[in-house]
């Protein structure tokens, strides 16, 4: 907790007052960013940090494997499908981002059957993770060494999250008006890596 409270008041000492004037319009003005990011919870992972992006230009939603479940009005707590909807009806963005990344946590729980089987006793990450098991079985199909099926599988998890928001009424209808575009990115912190799903060839192409 030290830590963290010596950042805050490194925050509030230096970039607080070197940008205090920025910060009092975007406060005043409210937000207004063009993307939203669906990225994993994984403390690894900063898409700030690996984008360059302040304040104010990208709305994030965070979660287990960065997924996105298919649309369910049921009256339950959804909270991804809340802030997409605030995000796409509200906030009006341009471009929504799923980005799945290298060695995710939950895609290794969702690979590895015995781990998910103990994970169920706890209710929430085994069912959350039931979003990708079509990502799992076809990573499982694809290769049988560990490191090659959850990448494959992490790379499919994005398709999947991808073909979820258009089932999602308002996000399909911005997306064949054209005010709304839907990317795939794949993100590689071991190797500083960025692939973006090329939609016409199915493939997860490298950044140069």
């Amino acid at each position: 907790m030290e830590k963290f409270i010596a950042g805050y008041r490194q925050f509030r000492d230096t970039y607080f007052k070197e940008n205090y004037a920025f910060i009092q319009d975007l406060m005043a003005k409210g937000q207004s960013p063009k993307a939203m990011m669906i990225a994993c919870s994984d403390s690894r992972i900063d898409p700030s940090l690996e984008f360059g992006v302040g304040p104010g230009e990208v709305f994030i939603v965070r979660n287990v494997a960065n997924l996105v479940p298919a649309f369910d009005p049921d009256g339950h707590a959804h909270g991804t499908s809340a802030a997409l909807e605030f995000a796409v009806r509200a906030l009006e963005v341009e471009h929504v981002i799923v980005m799945g990344h290298a060695r995710c946590g939950g895609i290794r729980a969702l690979m590895n059957q015995p781990m998910m089987q103990k994970s169920q006793a706890n209710d929430f990450v085994a069912a959350w993770m039931k979003i990708a098991e079509p990502a799992r079985e076809k990573a499982l199909e694809a290769s049988s060494d560990p490191v090659t099926a959850q990448r494959c599988c992490e790379q499919e998890a994005v398709r999947i999250s991808l073909e979820n928001l258009l089932t999602f009424p308002w996000v399909k209808e911005a997306v064949e008006s054209g005010k709304l575009q839907t990317h795939g990115w794949y993100f590689d912190l071991e190797t500083a890596t960025l692939s973006i799903l090329n939609k016409q060839t199915d493939v997860f192409e490298i950044i140069r």
